[in-house]
């Protein structure tokens, strides 16, 4: 751990201990290794985007080397009818090996009998597994990644796949824990990072707390976390896939609350970051009459955005490399591991061939600390321009036209469609990020050129006309009255430096005790403050959206961005400023999480638990 700074704050506060202190202090007895000295940079490789003092840089690469595929494929349905196992139903079957959560919310609601029937929702199968052999660049040699792995139409695996749903659809993951119990025994702390139980997050889904990938709820064969009534093989999400708002407004809930990019990914109590580092993290559409991803839709209330296969999905992670080029994470030290190498969906630097046609590109920060300012530019590094069509998986109220550039923290998400038909054929185009940092506390400056993550070349036409479209309007936005800010309940959320880790209101995380319980239906304003002048915190608020009533920035009021004046679900709180939010807690009941969503800050306690409950 590193030293109190003269940002820490100091009160004492024993009545919240660091989350299960005894799996903390076992990796701390693991002691760390001296890393092999720094590779030297040539000119024919690329280098590593900045280099931390603490830690040599990544082996230089020669870029371009892989390409992406060009049509991202949609995971597969499993009839889970068929198989070894009995089909999913509302308690959970520990009988049959899940893991001991809580009975599925609202389940007597939706499905006809405690058992669920065939053709009453999607299902699905995954497996979190070791993959021995993943290669994110040539030039490393074949490395352990950890992978949600479902099945292909033809058997084959599909890796961290993406999850197309539509609302009012509901769907079940079933979740298989397949990872080695002994991990980590034969390496070294840097290369064996990561602890082999899973607990998954769907973020940001409106759904019940037994589903929502608690941190406490990891499990395995032979653990289970503090919130979990038994370990097991496997655990039974419940997507219902309905808007929020669903009490309130009757049948699937509000259509204004419609979510459209969100992810999944691995929220283990205190191994967020390595776990998801390892490489547990994936896709998750959602899609409804609106947004209902066919650009050839009839109806008139579609917006005919450009769709599958020109959707595709890009997620990016900083991770860092030893001398031999294998990935390492330091995940005793409470500010982490910040990447070099930016990885963008598996690949370092890689090639991503398209169409002379409309693309909608869905970017991600998966993390696990790194920011972007991300700019499409040409090979001469002129900046070109695109449309900016979402923040956080929620459609703005109208397109932002001709935009230079995306801002992201961890866990943000942009929408943006490139029009491709404007480029002629064996044009190359580089997605840039100009946003220089040095250590995982935040970003410093933006500096151009910047560093090229991801190369497109326009190399055919398309195969039929590009009828797709961005309309003028996207989707109605309900904002707050006047009265309902005023009635609200405002609480007060301080994020701060503490002995050498991180708190929320001078405590750490608790999972077993809620610091606050909410009235479920009832609507609040959380203002979120940072009052260190040195660190950044993009923070999560889990269940629900919320909206930017006012941010300040050294007690100044500022204006909100054009792209945060939607719905959103992480507040990015850069040094000395301040929201207000405002959140409604709606439809389901149980235990949540806020935390900082840097997953460093999140592993070493800055984390709180709150919980929703009946009036």
């Amino acid at each position: 751990m590193m030293k109190n700074s003269e940002h820490d704050s100091t009160q004492d506060s024993s009545s919240d201990s660091p989350s299960n202190q005894s799996r903390r202090s076992f990796l701390k007895t693991t002691g760390a290794t001296v890393l092999a000295a720094p590779a030297i940079l040539t000119s024919r490789k690329s280098g590593a985007q900045v280099l931390v003092p603490s830690l040599p840089p990544s082996p230089p690469t020669t870029p371009w080397q892989e390409e992406l595929p060009a049509v991202i494929e949609p995971l597969s349905q499993t009839d889970l009818f068929a198989g070894p196992l009995p089909p999913p139903q509302g308690d959970a079957n520990t009988d049959a090996g899940e893991c001991g959560r809580e009975r599925h919310q609202r389940w007597d609601e939706f499905f006809g009998a405690p058992v669920l029937q065939p053709g009453e929702a999607d299902l699905y199968e995954l497996k979190v597994e070791a993959i021995t052999d993943h290669v994110f660049h040539p030039d490393y040699p074949p490395q352990l990644v950890w992978n949600y792995v479902g099945r292909t139409e033809s058997g084959a695996p599909h890796l961290n796949p993406t999850i197309f749903a539509r609302y009012g659809r509901p769907i079940i993951v079933r979740l298989h824990n397949e990872l080695p119990e002994d991990h980590g025994s034969n390496n070294t702390a840097l290369t064996g990072f990561g602890s082999p139980e899973i607990s998954m997050h769907l973020h940001n889904l409106h759904m019940a707390s037994e589903s929502d990938g608690f941190p406490g709820d990891f499990f395995s064969r032979t653990k289970k976390g503090p919130t979990l009534d038994a370990p097991g093989r496997f655990k039974d999400h419940l997507y219902l896939n309905v808007y929020a708002g669903l009490d309130e407004f009757g049948g699937i809930g509000d259509s204004r609350e419609a979510l459209g990019t969100l992810w999944y990914h691995d929220h283990t109590q205190d191994f967020t970051a390595p776990n998801a580092a390892r490489g547990i993290s994936a896709f998750y559409l959602l899609f409804d009459e609106l947004d209902s991803g066919d650009e050839q839709d009839g109806n008139p209330n579609a917006l005919r955005l450009p769709s599958h296969p020109y959707d595709y999905p890009l997620v990016f992670k900083d991770l860092r490399f030893n001398a031999k080029g294998i990935h390492i994470f330091d995940q005793l030290d409470s500010e982490g591991t910040l990447g070099d190498k930016i990885v963008v969906n598996g690949k370092i630097e890689p090639v991503l061939r398209v169409a002379r046609r409309k693309y909608r590109l869905r970017l991600l920060d998966a993390g696990p600390s790194r920011f972007y300012q991300f700019h499409l530019v040409n090979a001469a590094n002129v900046v070109q321009r695109f449309t900016y069509i979402a923040n956080d998986g929620n459609f703005l109220r109208r397109p932002l036209l001709n935009q230079t550039r995306i801002r992201l923290a961890v866990a943000e998400r942009a929408d943006i469609v490139v029009d491709f038909s404007q480029y002629a054929l064996g044009t190359e185009l580089y997605l840039v990020n100009r946003l220089e940092q040095d250590d995982t506390r935040g970003p410093d400056d933006v500096k151009a050129p910047g560093k090229r993550v991801l190369k497109f070349i326009v190399d055919r036409e398309p195969s039929e006309p590009d009828v797709s479209r961005v309309p003028s309007f996207l989707r109605p936005l309900r904002r707050p009255t006047a009265a309902e800010i005023a009635a609200a309940r405002v609480r007060r959320w301080s994020f701060t430096r503490k002995n050498g880790m991180w708190a929320i209101n001078d405590r750490f995380m608790n999972p077993n005790t809620a610091r606050v319980t909410i009235t479920k239906g009832s609507a609040e304003i959380w203002d979120l403050i940072n009052s260190s002048g040195g660190w950044s915190h993009p923070i999560h608020i889990h269940l629900e959206e919320g909206i930017i009533l006012n941010k300040f920035v050294s007690g100044n009021e500022v204006p909100v961005p054009a792209h945060e004046r939607g719905r959103k679900d992480v507040f990015v709180l850069g040094p000395n400023s301040r929201m207000r939010v405002f959140i409604r807690f709606r439809d389901f009941v149980g235990k949540y999480v806020m935390h900082c969503h840097n997953t460093i800050h999140e592993d070493h306690a800055m984390m709180v638990r709150f919980d929703v409950g009946e009036d």
